[in-house]
């Protein structure tokens, strides 16, 4: 579904690593990337799962942010126990004439694995006992714990583009889903070495409280709205981005 753009607050950065702005003569193709944001709905309140990036890191540094980060190539190789909708496909190769058929698939895939790697969950299930193979890196967890990970329960929120002239720009896209998807979980990821120093699970009201990057605080917004309906399967999906200086959002 599209509509006309419309002006939006300006995003830091469609990623949480996103840098501030730097002269460039210029812009970076933005590389293509993906955000989980794990809720946590037990309660009359709902709560998101955020994680403290580390003071010591050049970018966002001391910033809470989802887990997330690009697509690597392991993850169009690891095999899954369900299939994103058709719908959620469709919209994230939305506004891509020559996307690949699996860039829907890789896309939650790299944010399932992001998601292990900053934070020790995996996301998927037990029930189909766990996968034949896996990639080398991350992946060998989920071989390990008998996890295959589970597309079904995630759900598209937005999409975001880094502005340009940034040294570093993403195509990023932001899923959710539930807390209940948390298969199995391993300690020791996160603390003052890593790359999140804590992780912390806070409702919206105070999610907002948090020094966090624009585009996440623009993004709790539009999980707000999609959380409180439901997650309708054929809502617009936000798109932000920029073109010739002006913040825009359009529907996908």
């Amino acid at each position: 579904m599209r509509q006309e753009p419309e002006q939006a607050t300006p995003p830091d950065s469609a990623t949480p690593e996103a840098p501030s702005p730097v002269k460039a003569a210029t812009a970076l193709r933005p590389r293509e990337a993906a955000t989980l944001i794990v809720l946590d709905r037990s309660r009359k309140t709902l709560r998101v799962l955020m994680g403290r990036r580390n003071e010591r890191l050049a970018f966002m540094g001391g910033k809470f942010v989802f887990p997330g980060g690009r697509i690597e190539p392991s993850d169009r190789q690891m095999p899954v126990a369900g299939a994103l909708s058709q719908r959620a496909d469709d919209a994230l190769r939305a506004k891509l004439p020559r996307a690949p058929h699996h860039l829907g698939r890789s896309l939650a895939l790299a944010a399932i694995r992001e998601t292990y790697e900053e934070t020790g969950l995996l996301i998927g299930t037990r029930d189909y006992g766990p996968p034949e193979t896996a990639p080398e890196g991350a992946w060998q967890a989920f071989l390990e714990e008998g996890v295959m990970p589970d597309l079904e329960g995630l759900h598209l929120v937005a999409r975001a583009i880094t502005p340009p002239k940034r040294p570093r720009r993403f195509d990023t896209r932001f899923f959710a889903v539930d807390r209940r998807s948390v298969a199995a979980e391993r300690p020791g990821l996160v603390g003052p070495d890593s790359e999140l120093t804590e992780l912390a699970w806070v409702d919206l009201d105070d999610a907002r409280k948090l020094e966090l990057p624009r585009i996440t605080r623009i993004v709790l917004d539009d999980l707000e709205g999609a959380a409180q309906a439901g997650f309708p399967p054929y809502r617009p999906i936000p798109f932000y981005y920029e073109r010739h200086g002006r913040s825009l959002r359009e529907h996908i």
